[in-house]
C-alpha cells in the first residue's frame, strides 16, 4: 500500500478510523515559514465529525500535536511529524460488520487484495484518513499564502438535485462557512439541509458536488506530459474517500459546445503577457497554468452506510441484509470541502515549488 503524495513537497499519511492516533509526515517544506498549531487546527475544525446536525455526531476534537519540524513558531526545514489521537473511538459498534460486506465500502476489495481488512470503520479506507491530508494542506496553506499569495478555496455547489451555479469568482471563505451546507448560496443552502435531514430520517444518504478555485497562480505551473497540473489535481482528488468524478473548467459540459464557442480568446495585457477573455479551461492548457483562476469539481457519491436495510453477503459467501449501526454522515459534502481544498494546496504547493526549482536553473 503507498501512503505517499507528491514530489517536492510530500506527504506520508499513516493511521485507522479505531487505531490509536492518525497523522501525517511532510516532507519538501521550506524553512523558516512561521506556522503555529492553531493555524493547522482551524483547518481540522472544519473537516471534523460533531460539527453539526448535518454530519455524524462521533465526538473528537482532533487536536493536532506538532511532533517534528517546527521549532519556536517557525520550520526547521526537516520533516514534520503530526499527529492526531483518536478519542471517541468505538470498534466494539462494529463487531456486526466482522463477517459482512458492506454494499459500496472497501471491505470486500480489501480483502481480496490484502486477505485481511480492518473491519473497525473500514481502517484506512475510512475518511478519518484525510486528517493527515488537511493538516498538510494546512502547511501547503501557509507556505503558498506567505510565498506566492496564492489562495484556494472550495464549497457545495450540489447537493443531490440541488445545484448553485455560482461565479467562483465571488465567492467568499465568509460566505462559505455562514452555513453548515458549505453552501455559499443561503436560498439553496436551505433546500439542502431539508434534503439531507430527510436523508436521515429516510435511513438514506445522499451525494453532491464540491467546486473548488485557486487564485492568483502564475502562469506555467504543471510538468507535462505525465505530471500535468490538471492530471495531478485528478489524482489528487480521486484519492479521497467517495470521489466519482472530477472535472476542470467546462468540464463535461464543453463537449456540447464548438471550438469557436468554448476556446478561450487572447488579449493583450498591461505588461505585454497575453491573457485569455474567458476561463472554459479553467486556468489550465496543456497541462500548464495559464494564470487564470483554476476553477474544478469533484463528485462525491452518496454515503455507503445507512440505517436502511441492504441486500449483501457474508465472508462465508451466504446471502443476508444489512442495516448498519452507529454513527454516519447522511452527505459527506460538508466535511468534503475542507478535504478537496487540502488535496488543491497540496498540488499547487508540489507544483509551485517544482517551478521554482526550474526557474532556478534558466
Amino acid at each position: 500500500m503507498t501512503s505517499h503524495f507528491g514530489e517536492l513537497f510530500s506527504l506520508t499519511t499513516f493511521g485507522e478510523s479505531h487505531g490509536p492516533a492518525v497523522g501525517v509526515i511532510v516532507d519538501g517544506c521550506p524553512p523558516r515559514l512561521p506556522i503555529d498549531e492553531d493555524e493547522i487546527q482551524h483547518d481540522l475544525d472544519r473537516r471534523r465529525p460533531g460539527q453539526s446536525r448535518l454530519v455524524t455526531q462521533r465526538d473528537e476534537t482532533d487536536r493536532v500535536e506538532i511532533l517534528s519540524g517546527v521549532f519556536e513558531g517557525h520550520t526547521t526545514g526537516t520533516s514534520i511529524a503530526m499527529m492526531v489521537r483518536n478519542k471517541d473511538q468505538n470498534p466494539g459498534a462494529y463487531d456486526h460488520l466482522k463477517d459482512v460486506y458492506r454494499p459500496s465500502h472497501a471491505d470486500w476489495t480489501y480483502r481480496a487484495k490484502y486477505g485481511i481488512r480492518d473491519h473497525r470503520g473500514g481502517g484506512r479506507a475510512s475518511a478519518r484518513e484525510t486528517i493527515g491530508r488537511v493538516a498538510a494542506g494546512a502547511v501547503a496553506r501557509k507556505l503558498l499564502t506567505v510565498g506566492a499569495g496564492i489562495e484556494v478555496l472550495a464549497w457545495v455547489s450540489q447537493v443531490h438535485t440541488i445545484d448553485t451555479d455560482l461565479d467562483p469568482a465571488s465567492v467568499t471563505f465568509d460566505a462559505v462557512e455562514a452555513d453548515p451546507t458549505r453552501c455559499p448560496d443561503p436560498e439553496a443552502a436551505a433546500k439542502m439541509t431539508s434534503v439531507i435531514e430527510q436523508a436521515r430520517r429516510d435511513g438514506d444518504s445522499v451525494g453532491g458536488v464540491v467546486t473548488f478555485v485557486i487564485r492568483n497562480a502564475p502562469a506555467g505551473l504543471g510538468e507535462p506530459v505525465f505530471d500535468k497540473f490538471d492530471a495531478d489535481l485528478a489524482k489528487a482528488m480521486m484519492s479521497l474517500p467517495a470521489t466519482k468524478g472530477f472535472e476542470v473548467g467546462s468540464g463535461f459540459a464543453g463537449t456540447r459546445l464548438t471550438g469557436l464557442a468554448h476556446n478561450d480568446p487572447f488579449a493583450p495585457g498591461p505588461d505585454g503577457t497575453p491573457i485569455l477573455t474567458t476561463n472554459n479551461s479553467g486556468g489550465v492548457q496543456g497541462g500548464i497554468t495559464s494564470g487564470n483562476d483554476i476553477v474544478g469539481r469533484v463528485a462525491f457519491k452518496p454515503t455507503g452506510t445507512i440505517a436502511s436495510e441492504q441486500q449483501t453477503t457474508t465472508v462465508d459467501g451466504e446471502a443476508t441484509t444489512l442495516a448498519a449501526k452507529g454513527r454516519h454522515d447522511p452527505c459527506v459534502l460538508p466535511r468534503a470541502v475542507p478535504m478537496v481544498e487540502a488535496m488543491a494546496l497540496l498540488v499547487t504547493a508540489d507544483h509551485w515549488l517544482r517551478q521554482r526549482a526550474t526557474d532556478a536553473l534558466a
